[in-house]
């Protein structure tokens, strides 16, 4: 069930879509897309219809970086499941085949590909898209939120960090936290106590998997600060920021959210990392103490719009 986590210059594309043949009867018209237009991104992940998480985050937060962001839910909840005391709870599993299929006759593709909270049957149809609705150098950002403080979310059961590997392998960037990033590599997660030949330990097991460019969240060396590394396969580097005192839900969305719309909007990963734990420390702080099921990441939008006015796509 879902809990909600808490916790390079991008080339333009080619202006893109395909000419109906001549002759086709299936009514559908040529779709092209202007160079000026922004890059569609497709989230896919869950719909906690309240709880401030997955995507009621990613929707706002990648549109507020001037990037289109089309949705494609994995399943619908009535709330997220952390610390509300029942819910509902609906797979689309089923929905998805049928969606790429009607995306495919209509000719609707997409820059990149964000997937955040998704379940076991759903690998291979989100692959699925990914490969067959891509415009030409597609980015794919995967979340593997799975697990958190040692532990994987509810509902999920041992054998699924492989399954999520298998995402992993052909993302452009993986964003997973030190507990996430260990249950890939099927070790026990560390916490604590780790230097950064550890975190470089990590970082090379998951470019092993296949990914491109590896951003692990919640590394610290120092008890004041908490931070992120980012590797690109060549290069590890870091960024930190003070460590609140107080936890919220939802945070890891936030990250994700900001971190992919600020590399589609051209920034650099690290300054995408950097402006997305900004964006998060921000609506930690705007966020009342009464407010325990989420994170106030509305109050954070000027900032991370004010921000973007300066970045290489705006």
């Amino acid at each position: 069930m879902r809990e909600p986590r808490s916790t390079a210059s991008i080339a333009s594309h080619a202006a893109y879509g395909a000419h109906t043949p001549a002759g086709q009867s299936d009514g559908v018209k040529e779709r092209i897309r202007d160079m000026n237009s922004p890059k569609r991104l497709l989230t896919i992940q869950d719909v906690s219809c309240v709880g401030q998480c997955s995507a009621t985050v990613a929707l706002p937060l990648v549109s507020a970086c001037g990037v289109e962001c089309a949705a494609l839910p994995s399943a619908v909840l009535s709330n997220h499941t952390g610390g509300f005391a029942s819910w509902t709870f609906r797979d689309l599993t089923s929905d998805m085949a049928g969606i790429e299929e009607q995306w495919l006759k209509q000719k609707i593709f997409f820059d990149a590909f964000y997937t955040g909270y998704v379940c076991e049957p759903q690998i291979d149809p989100i692959l699925s898209i990914m490969n067959h609705c891509a415009a030409p150098g597609a980015i794919r950002f995967v979340d593997p939120a799975m697990a958190d403080n040692g532990k994987l979310y509810a509902g999920f059961g041992p054998g699924f960090p492989a399954q999520m590997a298998r995402l992993c392998a052909g993302a452009d960037y993986i964003l997973p936290n030190l507990t996430e990033a260990a249950f890939l590599l099927g070790r026990e997660p560390v916490l604590s106590g780790y230097d950064e030949a550890f975190v470089a330990d990590v970082v090379a097991g998951l470019h092993a998997l296949g990914a491109k460019n590896v951003v692990l969240t919640g590394v610290s060396f120092d008890p004041k600060k908490l931070g992120t590394a980012v590797s690109d396969g060549s290069s590890l580097r870091y960024d930190f920021n003070p460590r609140l005192s107080r936890m919220a839900h939802g945070t890891g969305d936030v990250f994700a959210s900001v971190f992919a719309g600020g590399v589609l909007r051209g920034l650099d990963a690290l300054d995408a990392a950097a402006l997305a734990a900004d964006v998060v420390c921000e609506s930690i702080e705007k966020t009342p103490d009464s407010h325990w099921y989420g994170v106030c990441f509305e109050r954070a939008v000027p900032l991370l719009v004010s921000r973007l006015s300066s970045a290489p796509g705006a």
